[in-house]
């Protein structure tokens, strides 16, 4: 006699691992989500940081205050692959680096374009988030009509 599995066997293999995979995707699904916002965040802490560092290395060298910008592009919006956040890339003075690497210009989730002179959107979850940089604050719009804009913005800048 041959040992082997029935056909009905095989069927409940194939439904118990389709369960299992399903619950699996989901809960990887949430996790990316969380890691974009996590990121996103890092991301703002590090350019408000080298704002205020930046800010007190004028102040003690006496060349005034907050950056007038945060990026070096001589165009109002970025296109994929410029360097945003970089103050001064066309001078080789390290201090005047605001971040030293910059954060290049993407479209996709988890990343920043520059959208126009000091405004700056992170994609988030199919979500553009707009932040403004004005006299050394760098925030988003915490009013926006859109609920899910104020629910990120609110998790990116907390």
């Amino acid at each position: 006699m041959k040992k082997a599995f029935t056909m009905i066997e095989l069927v409940m293999v194939i439904v118990v691992l389709g369960i299992l995979s399903s619950i699996a995707v989901s809960k990887m699904a949430v996790t990316r989500d969380d890691a974009i916002l996590t990121k996103g965040r890092s991301q703002v802490a590090s350019i408000r940081s080298a704002i205020s560092l930046l800010r007190s290395k004028n102040m003690m060298t006496g060349k005034g205050g907050n950056p007038i910008h945060l990026d070096a592009l001589s165009t109002a919006t970025s296109n994929d692959g410029d360097p945003l956040f970089d103050y001064d890339s066309n001078n080789s003075d390290p201090s005047k680096k605001l971040l030293d690497y910059p954060i290049y210009s993407q479209t996709s989730d988890g990343n920043w374009r520059k959208v126009a002179v000091d405004t700056y959107t992170f994609r988030a979850l199919k979500t553009d988030i707009n932040f403004t940089y004005s006299r050394g604050v760098f925030d988003c719009t915490h009013t926006d009509a859109n609920a899910k804009v104020q629910e990120y913005c609110k998790s990116l800048t907390e």
